[in-house]
């Protein structure tokens, strides 16, 4: 990164930490790999989507322009000037096909993944903000902010100040289904990290037209899958209900997890496996 700060680059950063099976493991005592290989898009600061995410979701949603200002209130730049650098990290098929399996309660290596592997994606974010700063090119990973935060949406229900999820959309890795994650070329059974950084990256171009389109049954298609894996009711015809969701998981999955592993993790995705879009985008 020292030497260049190109998209190639980029990926070789994530990758090399990808590559250290001592970071890249799902537990301490587990030396297989957490994540498989990642895919990267990025997106222009100024893209028209991000004004659209903060007029939709809430005065609270932050554009990229607005998280750097946070983080560098003393830089002068444009929000022409940023670049937004997003990831996807797959579940692995050892991890799928063992969480397949579950029909009420998330299964061991699931949780694992959530905790240990978002330990490694938080890496990833620190890492990667650091090369960028060391190379010239001042970045922020939003969600490594003291300010971020879950808010309340008027029209959506929980919202936070910073959705990667959306920043993966609007960076060409994927489209909304009807429970809400996101299905990239690698399935939705995966988990995102993004940064907003002073660097001039070109935009990935987005092959879809609309925010649901790789969704089967928001395509006009019969799939029900993601109805029938929700342990909770949470998802039905009419979308994703996000507090009967968040509910089971405070009530009911948390406290399991704690009783098989000792710890508390805010563990389910259930609805992202046994499902066409599980590890492709269908």
């Amino acid at each position: 990164m020292h030497g260049g700060s190109g998209v190639e680059e980029i990926i070789h950063e994530i990758e090399s930490l990808l590559a250290d099976p001592d970071l890249n493991r799902l537990g301490p005592d587990l030396a297989e790999p957490v994540w498989d290989s990642p895919l990267i898009g990025v997106s222009r600061g100024d893209d028209p989507l991000y004004a659209e995410f903060k007029e939709t979701i809430g005065p609270f949603y932050w554009t990229p322009l607005e998280v750097f200002q946070l983080r560098f209130p003393g830089i002068d730049t444009a929000a022409s000037d940023l670049a937004v650098i997003v990831w996807v990290l797959p579940q692995t098929e050892a991890t799928r096909r063992e969480h397949r399996t579950c029909t009420l309660f998330p299964s061991r290596r699931w949780s694992l993944a959530r905790l240990y592997g978002e330990a490694v994606n938080d890496r990833i974010r620190d890492h990667l903000t650091r090369v960028l700063i060391e190379a010239g090119h001042p970045a922020v990973a939003p969600v490594r902010l003291p300010e971020f935060r879950r808010e309340v949406s008027e029209r959506f229900g929980i919202a936070s100040r910073w959705s990667e999820r959306h920043a993966a959309y609007a960076s060409g890795l994927g489209t909304f289904g009807l429970c809400d994650g996101l299905i990239t070329e690698r399935g939705k059974a995966v988990r995102l990290g993004s940064v907003v950084a002073d660097v001039d990256l070109p935009a990935t171009p987005r092959p879809y037209h609309n925010r649901t389109e790789y969704c089967l049954r928001l395509a006009g298609g019969e799939c029900d899958a993601c109805i029938r894996r929700c342990p909770a009711g949470a998802i039905s015809e009419a979308g994703h209900d996000k507090e009967r969701c968040f509910a089971y998981i405070r009530k009911t999955a948390i406290p399991h997890v704690e009783g098989e592993l000792g710890f508390p993790v805010p563990s389910c995705g259930l609805c992202q496996t046994g499902v066409p879009c599980e590890s492709r985008r269908p």
